[in-house]
């Protein structure tokens, strides 16, 4: 069984929720660490666990990133991490289909990512890393996270969608 952990230092979690139905914010996780265990080389049987820390949410905005560890999202003093553990890896060619269940809050639901295996290289110190590009849609009101207002003229100030991207190198283990 070979185990990669995540290279932080060459990895990216990011999020994108759209605001006022006119543009997009987009925010980080800047602290977060997973595994990937496999015993194949392709990654068919790859199991994955992943965590990130809430309150390293970056949105480069801080009166924005306080409202978001708030009790209106993501409860971050409670509930300071969010975790993901995969139940199911389909692959096709250099795509995978994960399914895992995610963790926010207090709530755990099973979601679907679409995965691109960038390849494995061996680095100029020896190290097997893999990289992978991850993407994925949630409902944030599923997960508890419900603040909700409306400008005067009607329109949603922030979506209910939050498109997940990740770009992920992982270093194999020895």
């Amino acid at each position: 069984m070979a185990t990669f952990k995540i290279d932080a230092a060459h990895s990216e979690v990011t999020f994108k929720v759209r605001h006022l139905m006119i543009s997009n914010v987009t925010g980080s996780f800047n602290s977060f660490e997973g595994t990937l265990e496999s015993d194949k080389e392709d990654f068919s049987d790859a199991k994955i666990n992943f965590s990130a820390d809430v309150n390293s949410i970056s949105t480069n905005n801080e009166q924005r990133d306080g409202h978001l560890k708030s009790d209106d999202f993501f409860s971050a003093d409670k509930f300071p991490k969010l975790t993901f553990t995969s139940t199911k890896v389909e692959k096709d060619g250099d795509e995978f289909t994960l399914t895992g269940d995610l963790t926010i809050r207090d709530v755990t639901k099973p979601v679907t990512l679409d995965v691109t295996y960038n390849g494995t290289v061996t680095d100029p110190y020896g190290q097997v890393k893999a990289g992978f590009e991850i993407a994925g849609k949630i409902s944030r009101k599923e997960y508890g996270l419900t603040w909700h207002a409306v400008t005067e003229t009607g329109s949603v100030m922030v979506s209910d969608d939050v498109k997940l991207s990740m770009n992920i190198q992982v270093v194999k283990q020895a």
